[in-house]
């Protein structure tokens, strides 16, 4: 499995200090189990932020971000696990399940074994319980061949993709692939032919739909 789009740094250093919102967390947590390239930035961001703040006069002026790592790495390690969600590194390959660690527990078991509501035209979602009052999480599965509606976003949205493909515009995203989308654009995903796409989705803001009847039920499906 080759990943070719990867958590953008904004991201992954707020992961790092621990000051992301249990949503996104969830999903760099996800990806992170799933990419050895983005496992490696992490530490490579908590150790050079540590190494920096250790330079550092107790007086001198410190940048905004590396405040946030230096938060996270001051703090007790019993502490950590509810600062952010962590990443579990499993089984790859035909062992390997679909939904990894920490998505599994958040989700309730694999995606072969849950109970999927119907979005209709044969596409499903999980509602997951985020907490944090600022994301929402949804597992999705769009039927293999088909788009999802035309949408823009009210905010930032977050996809990762862990089983089949889709394709937005020239871009494909595979297992392991993370979307990073804001509120500049408005696209519709295809899920690729050969099998049905399920993603990780986390949104902190209503999705915006072109087609009317779309959002007259966007409320009762909570999208």
């Amino acid at each position: 499995m080759t990943i070719h789009h990867h958590v953008s740094d904004d991201l992954l250093l707020a992961y790092a200090a621990g000051s992301l919102a249990e949503g996104w967390s969830l999903a760099v947590a996800t990806h992170l189990a799933l990419c050895p390239h983005c496992r490696n930035r992490v530490r490579a961001a908590e150790r050079i932020g540590g190494e920096m703040l250790e330079a550092l006069a107790p007086d001198a002026p410190v940048d905004t971000s590396w405040a946030l790592v230096r938060a996270r790495l001051e703090a007790a390690r019993p502490a950590e696990t509810s600062e952010r969600v962590q990443p579990a590194v499993g089984a790859t390959g035909r062992d390997a399940a679909v939904l990894p660690e920490p998505l599994r527990r958040y989700a309730g078991g694999d995606a072969d074994s849950l109970r999927w509501q119907p979005l209709g035209r044969g596409a499903y979602q999980i509602l997951l319980p985020i907490g944090d009052g600022e994301t929402r999480a949804r597992l999705l599965r769009i039927p293999a061949g088909k788009p999802v509606p035309e949408h823009g976003h009210g905010g930032r949205e977050l996809t990762l993709v862990l089983r089949g493909s889709f394709r937005d515009g020239n871009q494909l995203f595979a297992r392991g692939d993370l979307q990073d989308a804001d509120a500049s654009l408005t696209h519709q995903p295809i899920a690729t032919p050969l099998e049905d796409c399920i993603c990780l989705a986390v949104t902190d803001a209503p999705l915006r739909f072109r087609k009317w009847i779309v959002r007259l039920i966007q409320p009762v499906l909570g999208i």
